[in-house]
């Protein structure tokens, strides 16, 4: 099946989610997989102000790229197609925000 990665963007702090949209996230794998996906990997990340941005020789505190909403996870879905993906990406629980799906290219970098 093809890879995609689904970035999830969100103005609530993740310390601020409630409850029940962390039980969702906990629970998304398995809804993913009814629908025939499978989420091969997922992981949150710290807040913004953790980020270093590089820029040729330029570094930098804070994130590369400054919106209202953070990158607060992103995680590795196998699905059928671009449809079948964004069908799974969209039980992705979200506060204030929305998720973005890429197709990805798989290449080694790591000799089998």
């Amino acid at each position: 099946m093809a890879q995609y990665a689904v970035l999830i963007y969100e103005r609530v702090p993740a310390e601020d989610l409630p409850k029940e949209i962390m039980d969702r996230h906990l629970g998304l794998p398995d809804r993913i997989g009814e629908l025939g996906g499978k989420v091969t990997a997922g992981l949150a990340l710290r807040p913004n102000e953790t980020a270093t941005a590089i820029r040729g020789d330029l570094v930098t505190d804070g994130p590369f790229v400054e919106t209202k909403e953070v990158l607060a996870g992103v995680y590795l879905l196998e699905a059928r197609d671009l449809d079948h993906a964004l069908a799974c990406a969209k039980l992705t629980p979200v506060v204030e925000g929305g998720v973005e799906v890429r197709p990805l290219i798989d290449f080694q970098v790591v000799p089998d």
